[in-house]
């Protein structure tokens, strides 16, 4: 059965970190329909201004973000000992588990611009306080493909046309592509009927069934078997996210997310006491 176009969203535009203006797809309010996902950020701009305040150190507990740079650099460091710098197509995935602490600052390519997205997944609550680790992967270690009808699909995790992706042994079974649908062309993909599945729109405009889904809008599908994006007035690119839920309660507060406010609560006296670090 053919998914449909459940809900769909434009987003707006907030300001986040030190001062980066960005365009949150979605967040806290639509966490318990999207679960296991909690948040999408996109983040472009040509003005340096917009972005070069970054996001200095902060924490993390109980879930993963995934950083995917399409232009520019953003240079990154973390209380695992981790840093450097990712650019164009690269992606961080970061899992924060029992708690991380991390800066992400954003420097933009040499003409200043700067794209890319940060996507926050949820964990289980048997899984929040693991050990934090960290996946890095360029552009150059991440496949692509191309499907039967001419698509291109880079393929960062799970499994798409026989291609698999480099981040694996995540436990909401997640799959993360961008994929560029040739005009006239459709792009095909099955899917466990409960896993919950967006279709997120970069560039051009595409359909899902008899919805039009634009450039920055998401796409939140009905549950069933086959994601078929069609592109019929020229091409389409699209993130695709799909993912097991948890079905768990969420407690939230800023860059934690745990089951409950007990937890939080704890979370947030760790940090300010200088304990909140495990690893």
């Amino acid at each position: 059965m053919n998914r449909r176009v459940e809900t769909l969203l434009r987003g707006e535009a907030v300001t986040e970190g030190a001062g980066v203006h960005l365009h949150r797809v979605f967040g806290f309010h639509e966490a318990p329909m999207f679960d296991p996902f909690l948040l999408l950020d996109d983040f472009r701009s040509d003005n340096p201004e917009d972005y070069k305040k970054g996001f200095p150190w902060h924490p993390h507990r109980g879930i993963e973000t995934i950083t995917y740079v399409l232009k520019g650099d953003v240079e990154h460091g973390d209380s695992l000992g981790n840093s450097g710098t990712i650019s164009d197509g690269d992606v961080q995935w970061m899992t924060a588990g029992s708690g991380i602490i991390h800066q992400e600052m954003p420097q933009g390519d040499p003409s200043g611009a700067m794209h890319g997205f940060q996507l926050w997944t949820n964990l289980p609550a048997s899984y929040k306080m693991m050990r934090p680790r960290y996946q890095e992967y360029t552009a150059a270690r991440i496949p692509e493909t191309q499907t039967a009808e001419g698509c291109h699909v880079k393929v960062i995790a799970g499994t798409v046309a026989g291609t698999s992706g480099p981040v694996t042994d995540v436990v909401t079974a997640p799959v993360y592509i961008d994929c560029t649908v040739p005009g006239g062309a459709c792009f095909r993909h099955t899917s466990p009927p409960d896993h919950t599945a967006l279709v997120y729109g970069i560039e051009g405009a595409g359909r899902i069934e008899d919805t039009e889904v634009p450039t920055r809008h998401l796409a939140h599908l009905t549950s069933g078997t086959d994601i078929v994006v069609s592109a019929p007035e020229g091409p389409f690119r699209f993130l695709l996210f799909t993912g097991k839920p948890i079905g768990e309660p969420v407690a939230w507060k800023g860059p934690i997310v745990m089951n409950t406010k007990a937890e939080l609560d704890l979370a947030f006296l760790e940090y300010q006491s200088g304990t909140f670090v495990k690893i």
